[in-house]
């Protein structure tokens, strides 16, 4: 049997609408996009197996280039052929919700694996490891999953229009899309309507996830991301249908923001970050009937909220962040505005335990100075060697996203710190000369030492993102706000 026959076999035993009726069909679709001449074969009967073998097919017949976007757009368009319609897969979904929303995301995990769209093969290159540290096990990720932009992609992405169709790669207009040079390909891709707030939102996993069924929310409208009393109740909202999940939004300003703030998303999943296992360090009486409120032990200035009343967690919540929006203190660094270009924003995160709602208010400054033009409540300079890129939502959490030049680079660092011959880069030097006077180094621990030591910079990180430190002075500064949300 071929690699078409196996596939086309896969097809028809797939969820997609296709019957044994279709199977001429199917392997005519087939040949089509990889070409006429015999296929080469698969190394295994794994459905991406078959899908690589089909691709290597259209390259030898002459149907594409050999280019990363090329192959790229034809891989999920043959995985298309294994993916129910959106209209059907939209109505399982909610008929498998009926028995329990668990066994929805379920089946709607396992078939986006299934198809490819989750890059199940690219996520597992990353490496990950957890890391003690003063604020309890940090998890450290180095992204080794997204591919190397293809250069051609690049100089077509410099040409394409600002006004391009889909808006941006957050838009329901990706589902099915084709894909081109400089823009990822979506054939494979469906979302999941729900409503929110009386609006239309999509429903859809991260290609390349951070974490365990790492989970996008989108606005139907591609609008700037806001946050607001509206985001909070559409955040409970969502824990409220999908209670196995978390969600959380990115703050709504550069620097302190995620990296896409023109479309107006969250992100959720279903992974107990660290933050979340964060102890309250005092409890806070907000003056709101019903609604626990505490500091978290955590090195981001972090309020947790807990009710079973949305409403009263929406009103806790709303004071908290309509105060921080216009709140100064001067012996601290903090400024809502500055030549009326406004600073202050939260990053929320809400999730359920039992019959309890938990949203956690991270409190964000985005302002900079002459001494921190990268941003006073940002990574400083002396750890931009392991991370100079925005504290998004994943990493408010305590899951660092490092970038993949570290793999590599701290290899560099292990071999410096043994005496070996080394390429280490120069920006590492003053913390490695730091490691070794601190430690006695041997070829036994030098791995366990450096990645300890990366988990004590990413905890660094986090508390320069901190707006109140964790000091006699940072912890005065944060109940001088607390008694300013009391007394609003």
């Amino acid at each position: 049997m071929t690699s078409v026959d196996q596939f086309v076999k896969a097809v028809i035993a797939s969820a997609s609408p296709y019957t044994e009726l279709d199977q001429i069909y199917i392997h005519n679709r087939i040949l089509g996009l990889i070409g006429d001449d015999a296929p080469v074969a698969s190394v295994d009967d794994q459905l991406t197996s078959l899908n690589d073998a089909l691709v290597q097919t259209a390259i030898q017949n002459g149907k594409i280039e050999d280019t990363p976007s090329a192959k790229e757009i034809l891989a999920d368009q043959l995985m298309d052929l294994v993916t129910p319609l959106p209209s059907t897969l939209n109505q399982t979904f909610w008929n498998k919700y009926q028995t329990s929303p668990e066994t929805a995301t379920d089946y709607f995990y396992q078939l986006s694996k299934a198809n490819d769209y989750i890059k199940t093969r690219a996520i597992a290159k990353n490496v990950v490891f957890p890391a003690k540290t003063d604020f309890g096990d940090l998890e450290i990720t180095i992204n080794l999953s997204k591919p190397e932009k293809d250069p051609k992609a690049i100089a077509a992405a410099r040409n394409q229009p600002q006004d391009g169709y889909p808006l941006c790669q957050l838009c329901m207009q990706n589902e099915g899309y084709l894909g081109r040079l400089g823009y990822p390909a979506r054939s494979n891709h469906r979302i999941i309507r729900l409503t929110l707030g009386g609006d239309t939102w999509g429903f859809q996993y991260s290609p390349y996830a951070y974490f365990n069924e790492h989970s996008i929310f989108l606005d139907q409208v591609h609008r700037p991301m806001v946050i607001n009393r509206q985001t909070f109740s559409n955040l409970l909202e969502i824990v409220k249908q999908f209670p196995h999940y978390f969600v959380g939004s990115n703050a709504d300003l550069p620097i302190v923001g995620g990296s896409m703030l023109s479309h107006e998303h969250y992100q959720g999943g279903r992974h107990v970050f660290p933050m979340m296992k964060a102890p309250i360090a005092r409890k806070l009486d907000l003056g709101i009937a019903n609604v626990e409120a505490g500091i978290v032990k955590w090195p981001m200035s972090t309020i947790r909220l807990t009710s079973d009343d949305q409403v009263a967690l929406l009103d806790a919540a709303t004071k908290i962040h309509n105060v921080w929006m216009n709140y100064s203190d001067e012996q601290v660094d903090v400024r809502a505005y500055t030549d009326n270009v406004r600073h202050h924003t939260t990053t929320p995160i809400a999730r359920k335990v039992g019959d309890q709602y938990v949203l956690d208010l991270v409190l964000r400054d985005n302002q900079t100075s002459t001494t921190y033009p990268d941003g006073i409540f940002h990574p400083h300079q002396d750890v931009q060697h392991i991370k100079k890129e925005n504290i998004g939502l994943i990493e408010v959490m305590g899951r660092a996203i490092l970038p993949a030049r570290l793999k590599t680079e701290l290899q560099e660092v292990a071999n410096y710190l043994l005496g070996r011959h080394n390429q280490m880069v120069a920006m590492h030097q003053p913390w490695a000369d730091a490691l070794k006077a601190q430690y006695d180094i041997t070829p036994d621990n030098v791995h366990d030492i450096v990645d300890r030591e990366v988990g004590n910079v990413f905890a660094r990180v986090l508390a320069d993102a901190g707006v109140f430190k964790w000091d006699a002075e940072g912890e005065a500064a944060f109940d001088r706000f607390v008694t300013a949300v009391k007394a609003d």
